[in-house]
């Protein structure tokens, strides 16, 4: 790592706080400026011949974010205060803000509560919406590119062109078609169409989707599936992936990430009003179970032994909490309810035809036979709790949206809990049965074979 400098122009360097492909941002003092800034260097010293036409591309966008900064002039966007471009190298000088990227939470672990999200994301409508009423389309919209502090106070960077400085080549993982990062790009940009204020939009619609749910509408194992997704494929709905997400702002995103331009937002004002309207539970933080103590509980339970924590997360988010008093009916035989539940504390009874076939406790399934029967997806039992029961809830629907890795764990689990569930059926009905009869002959599923000398 090269030596930090003492001086870059008239700024005294502190400290550097952050570092990418091209440039290095620092921490500096301006003599003549009270506040600390922060510096974003890029140096053309030591570079190949071959990297003359990157720099030169550099040049052109540093020039552009310079002009970008002379019209923005709102309290969520980052301010530039001066941008110096020369050829040995280039720096521009930004408000200082210390705050941490959206990325910090948009993970299962760590999403925000929904209120919270949605108040971040109207501010950062709002802000798109002065942008483009200076003329300005942002085209990089994404986590990484938003801050906030402790407070909840935004600031978008990187506006402009400039978002392009941090991808180097046309091979960076999150650089496709000049400008943009794949996952939170409008299917206009992926098709390389003329773009307006609708493209950030809907990239808004994807970060809000991200932190509430802990995942991307839209993904893929490679980008030319990624790509058709975003294209040709409807997102999922958010408040099934996160039941504390209200219905109403599955119809607010839906309307963010419409493929078709005349029927998503037309402006930032209006998706932020729209978030407004939207209401919201709020809980009181020290009432509410944190989903870290349910992280723990679940993490306990023998039916996710086998589960990463990842995926015990995406559990957290995805599924419902209940608690019932005894002798409460939680399935119906012959019912055709395809949710099923795994309890975390308490017994439940199940019965077939009025007679008890097995009790069930902590980390033990109920109900899934309606979700397992491929047919006519009934239930073959009634459920009912002996004791206060706490269990999962979940939803085919929300698990059908989960990451392939946490349904597939689903999946073997359940069919492995039927299996056991069947064979101790069998046992309790072999108690009643008839003596067996005794076999005359055995198969070579009876015994070893052996090989005999010829």
């Amino acid at each position: 790592m090269p030596d930090q400098p003492e001086r870059i122009g008239k700024y005294k360097i502190i400290r550097e706080i952050g570092r990418g492909a091209t440039a290095t941002v620092y921490l500096a003092e301006n003599p003549f400026y009270p506040e600390p800034v922060a510096l974003k260097h890029i140096s053309f010293r030591d570079r190949s011949k071959d990297e003359a036409k990157w720099n030169r591309r550099l040049l052109k966008l540093l020039r552009a974010e310079e002009s970008v900064a002379r019209k923005l002039e709102h309290p969520n966007i980052i301010k530039i205060f001066e941008a110096v471009i020369g050829e040995e190298e280039s720096y521009i000088v930004m408000e200082y803000f210390p705050g941490k990227t959206l990325e910090d939470f948009c993970s299962y672990e760590k999403l925000l509560p929904v209120h919270r999200s949605a108040s971040i994301v109207f501010k950062v409508a709002m802000a798109l919406d002065h942008a483009y009423r200076q003329g300005i389309v942002h085209r990089d919209i994404k986590p990484a590119n938003i801050l906030i502090d402790e407070n909840d106070n935004v600031k978008i960077t990187d506006f402009g062109l400039a978002m392009n400085v941090h991808k180097k080549s046309d091979m960076d993982s999150t650089f496709i078609m000049g400008v943009g990062s794949p996952a939170y790009m409008s299917p206009e940009q992926i098709k390389s169409y003329p773009l307006n204020q609708k493209t950030d939009l809907y990239s808004l619609g994807v970060v809000l989707f991200h932190m509430l749910t802990g995942r991307l509408p839209f993904r893929a194992k490679n980008p030319a599936q990624l790509v058709y997704k975003i294209i040709n494929t409807d997102p999922p709905s958010a408040s099934q992936l996160n039941p504390d997400v209200p219905e109403a702002m599955d119809v607010v995103i839906r309307k963010a990430l419409e493929k078709d331009l005349y029927s998503r937002y037309k402006n930032g004002a209006e998706f932020a009003k729209d978030i407004t309207s939207v209401q919201f539970k709020i809980y009181d933080e020290n009432e509410r179970v944190p989903d870290s103590s349910r992280f723990g509980q679940i993490r306990k339970l023998q039916f996710f032994t086998e589960f990463e924590d990842i995926e015990i997360w995406e559990v957290v988010r995805f599924s419902q909490w209940r608690v019932v008093e005894p002798l409460t009916q939680l399935v119906k035989e012959g019912g055709t309810d395809q949710r099923f539940g795994i309890i975390l504390e308490g017994q439940v009874e199940v019965s077939i035809g009025g007679r008890q076939v097995v009790i069930l406790g902590p980390g033990d399934t109920f109900g899934e036979s309606a979700y397992m029967d491929q047919v006519d997806h009934k239930q073959h039992a009634t459920v009912v709790s002996l004791s206060p029961v706490r269990y999962l809830e979940v939803s085919p629907a929300a698990l059908a949206l989960a990451s392939e890795e946490c349904s597939e764990h689903f999946q073997k689990r359940l069919v492995t809990s039927l299996v056991r569930r069947l064979a101790q059926t069998e046992t309790a009905l072999s108690k009643g049965g008839a003596t067996a009869a005794r076999a005359a002959n055995i198969t070579a599923f009876g015994m070893e074979l052996q090989l005999l000398d010829s």
